[in-house]
């Protein structure tokens, strides 16, 4: 791991929808400059936990957040511009959302609406995003082109170069390789890899082999509770403090 500074401190995180309580008592942090694994069941409460630290629940009156998530020093309902916040926080949903836009237009969005204007520069960050995105290559000719003519995959990994777009400190990525195939999969893989050394990562993934490629540390969820947090190296060894997490790893359920 390469830095060991908190950027997120979450403290006795609960979160219900209506009467349904999907998340409860989780405490972890996430430090500088790791990814961070999640796995679990469906169900357990891993995107809402995402979902949470990004302020999504501001568009769902019936999800309920408490406890504390700590971002950057700050609570997150202390952001007083919960659009600032969130360019801090990339996103990569688990089936590609692109924008009825091209594909420069699409990675050149979020820098204009922070009042980026000059061609060059916007071009120099398309250019710069989509080759962290491992898609340049691909592309390069088809600038003008509306991003939703790309394959699966392509669409993937221009949603990552529009989350690379705002520099953001903290990427999330909700089982990212679902829309997704195996051969792209192994490429946004390697493209995270790299991203560690400028950006924390948070990894929820219904693939627990790829927590054991990526992940420095990995948290398992349960039934909406977080059984165990440590190195991934330990949990994928057998060295699990509970029998549950054991299972799991092993493929017993799920």
């Amino acid at each position: 791991m390469n830095g060991s500074e908190s950027i997120l401190d979450v403290r006795d995180l609960s979160i219900a929808y209506g009467s349904k309580t999907v998340l409860s008592g989780v405490t972890l942090d996430v430090r500088e400059n790791e990814i961070l694994g999640i796995i679990g069941p469906a169900g357990a409460g891993k995107t809402s936990f995402l979902q949470a630290i990004n302020r999504m629940d501001a568009f769902n009156a019936s999800m309920k957040v408490t406890g504390t998530l700590n971002f950057l020093g700050r609570d997150v309902r202390a952001w007083r511009n919960a659009y600032a916040l969130r360019r801090q926080i990339g996103v990569v949903f688990p089936l590609p959302v692109g924008l009825p836009l091209t594909v420069y237009d699409n990675v050149a969005f979020a820098p204009r609406l922070a009042g980026k204007r000059s061609r060059a520069e916007l071009d120099e960050i398309v250019e710069r995003c989509l080759r962290r995105a491992a898609l340049w290559d691909e592309v390069k000719d088809r600038l003008d082109s509306l991003g939703s003519l790309l394959s699966g995959g392509q669409q993937q990994r221009l949603t990552i170069a529009r989350a690379l777009s705002q520099d953001p400190v903290l990427l999330m990525l909700d089982e990212f390789s679902i829309a997704v195939d195996p051969v792209t999969t192994m490429r946004i893989e390697d493209v995270l890899k790299e991203l560690r050394q400028e950006m924390t990562i948070i990894l929820v993934t219904n693939l627990v082999q790829q927590a054991r490629r990526l992940a420095d540390r990995t948290a398992f969820f349960l039934d909406g509770r977080m059984v165990e947090l440590g190195s991934t190296e330990s949990l994928f060894n057998g060295e699990t403090l509970f029998p549950e997490t054991r299972d799991y790893i092993e493929g017993r359920f799920g």
